[in-house]
């Protein structure tokens, strides 16, 4: 079910009071909102609604296991077990076809020819997502960071349908306990909702879908075709599209979630105003980038070692970050990228604390080259991530170079618009989204009524017919 659709406005519309009235009833309105949860993930294929309370079934099961246990070694293999078969299932489900058709590949070129029956494994939406919210309640239960809670606690954490399958990825430490405290609808901050809803919309439904379907998919779709300056156009609105479209969900998401009473941690903070790639992963998809600092980089060693382990620590991280996004080595490449230039990052700042120098100035002019510097690299990785394949990813990086005196007929006016826009709304000051809020929040409810439902129809007119489904629902 999308977010931007008449399904989800009508779903919402029944699950918004119904929860606000029966939640004094803690019992009813835990299975109400899980039953609810289970509709929205099951109206694409309710099969998969299985898999989703067996992962449930599976983590709590070994979560009261390790807390039970006392031994460190016994509850060192019951977790071992317990994200053996979270990752089994993640495996099967999104990397199944990934290894077989690799594993065939590298026999073939050492000279032993299969020809394995490759199955069609259909895979869940936000599987990943929910995998990955599970394992931290796990993990966190074995480091004795929190308790176990209750089933139905902990099946509404897995389930809870504003975040279930694009994130933002929301820890137990984080959600479980809101659950306990008392909500109060005149409390909630309407206000702030409506205006991160609104903004979500307005990126996803008119700059990310309008990109995609004007200039992204021809261009990353035959490459050969196009100038080198549609490509280069191209490749910004890519960086835009996919900026756009997942932010704007969370966006939704977060939005949502505050009108049901709940806090959403904030998954992006104007990535594109990085100054170095080390900045863009503390903006970039933010709830990923945390954990996976702390269940692998951390785990891996972190920066406890030498200074080499700490590179490959960082190296690893990336590369299995990239991996994660999806099962390509396009993806690896992408993680590759990203983790050499932060390895990079490191040692330049190590050379300088060998030499006892204090670190540049931070300057206007220094500032602007990290950024451009940031975003072009940045740019360079997503042609990896976007293309299907190796041959698409070189023939863009070819026409890129060679093509300078094609003509250009898909760079057009409206679209070198939309790729500003969606560049220069991240260096909005902070306050001014602020003073937006203010002033939305002081507004009568008609007021508030009449301001939207003008946003909605503008937002529909702008926005092309049909929405796309977001990007991140494959990962």
């Amino acid at each position: 079910m999308l977010f931007p659709t008449v399904t989800f406005a009508i779903f919402f519309a029944f699950v918004l009071p119904a929860s606000w009235l029966l939640m004094p009833h803690g019992t009813r309105w835990r299975l109400f909102v899980i039953a609810a949860s289970y509709f929205f993930y099951g109206y694409w294929d309710w099969r998969f609604a299985f898999l989703l309370g067996a992962s449930t079934l599976w983590n709590q099961v070994w979560a009261h296991t390790i807390h039970r246990l006392r031994g460190d070694r016994s509850r060192r293999i019951a977790l071992i077990a317990a994200v053996a078969g979270n990752l089994g299932v993640l495996g099967w489900f999104k990397y199944y076809r990934f290894f077989t058709v690799s594993a065939t590949n590298l026999l073939g070129e050492l000279g032993i020819h299969v020809s394995p029956r490759i199955l069609s494994v259909t895979l869940p939406v936000g599987i990943s997502f929910f995998t990955f919210q599970a394992l931290s309640y796990v993990i966190d239960v074995y480091r004795r960071e929190i308790e176990p809670v209750s089933f139905l606690d902990f099946a509404l954490f897995v389930s809870f349908f504003p975040q279930l399958v694009a994130g933002p990825i929301v820890r137990a430490s984080e959600f479980l306990p809101q659950l306990r405290r008392r909500h109060d609808p005149r409390r909630a901050d309407a206000s702030k909702a409506f205006f991160l809803i609104m903004a979500g919309l307005f990126k996803k439904v008119v700059l990310a879908n309008f990109l995609a379907t004007t200039i992204v998919d021809e261009v990353f779709g035959l490459p050969e075709h196009h100038s080198s300056i549609e490509i280069l156009v191209g490749v910004y609105a890519y960086a835009v599209q996919i900026y756009c479209d997942f932010s704007g969900y969370t966006d939704i998401a977060i939005g949502i979630a505050l009108l049901l009473g709940f806090r959403f941690p904030q998954n992006f903070d104007a990535p594109y105003t990085a100054v170095s790639l080390q900045d863009f992963w503390r903006r970039w998809h933010m709830t990923l980038s945390r954990w996976l600092r702390d269940y692998l980089y951390i785990p891996l060693g972190g920066n406890r070692g030498s200074r080499n382990r700490t590179h490959r620590n960082l190296m690893l991280t990336m590369l299995l970050g990239g991996l994660w996004h999806g099962a390509a080595w396009t993806f690896v490449v992408w993680g590759g990228i990203h983790g050499g230039v932060l390895v990079f990052e490191q040692r330049r700042r190590e050379r300088l604390e060998d030499a006892g120098l204090e670190p540049p100035p931070d300057t206007l002019g220094r500032r602007v080259v990290g950024r451009l510097v940031t975003f072009h690299i940045v740019c360079l990785a997503w042609i990896f991530f976007r293309s299907p394949d190796f041959t698409i990813a070189r023939t863009m990086l070819t026409r890129l170079a060679t093509a300078w005196g094609d003509p250009s007929p898909l760079v057009t006016g409206s679209v070198l618009l939309a790729v500003a826009v969606g560049v220069l709304m991240q260096y909005t000051p902070s306050g001014v989204i602020e003073r937006s809020q203010i002033v939305l929040s002081r507004l009568s409810p008609v007021a508030t009524g009449l301001v939207l439902a003008v946003g909605l129809l503008v937002i529909d007119a702008l926005g092309p017919q049909g929405v796309a489904p977001f990007i991140y629902f494959a990962f």
